[in-house]
């Protein structure tokens, strides 16, 4: 295989490993809205980090044995530089949806529940890249 279809071939499982998660983000950010009927201020902010959590566990489980092989017994070292690239990318997703619902507000007359949906959109397109590159190139890289 080559260099570039291995890179479209892992990019792709990522991509799919990456619909899950988004499935778990946005499924635990829903529920959690709902059921405590809250789409904006600090409990947003800790429904994105909750939400944003539990996809993470199940980004790494799925990375290490699926996109990028590399099996199934955990490594210290791996794993530290895994939360280091999720940490940040924590940050900035909390951030950057926290900005745009917080502070830009709903916008074009959307309902406040459907912007902190795009909200979370934008800033879950923004880290999906971070964290691809960091993932391939420091935590899992050959």
């Amino acid at each position: 295989m080559t260099k570039s279809n291995k890179l479209i071939q892992q990019f792709t499982k990522f991509f799919l490993v990456g619909l899950l998660n988004t499935a778990i983000y946005f499924g635990v950010l829903n529920l959690l809205m709902l059921f405590f009927k809250i789409e904006q201020g600090i409990a947003y902010s800790i429904f994105i980090a909750v939400a944003f959590i539990l996809s993470v566990i199940n980004s790494y489980v799925w990375n290490k044995r699926w996109t990028f092989q590399k099996g199934t017994r955990f490594q210290n070292k791996e794993f530290s530089k895994f939360l280091v690239i999720s940490v940040v990318s924590f940050f900035l997703n909390i951030g950057t949806a926290s900005f745009l619902n917080n502070y830009l507000g709903p916008q074009f007359g959307l309902s406040a529940y459907f912007w902190a949906n795009i909200s979370a959109v934008g800033a879950s397109l923004f880290t999906t890249v971070i964290n691809f590159v960091g993932y391939k190139y420091l935590v899992f890289r050959a």
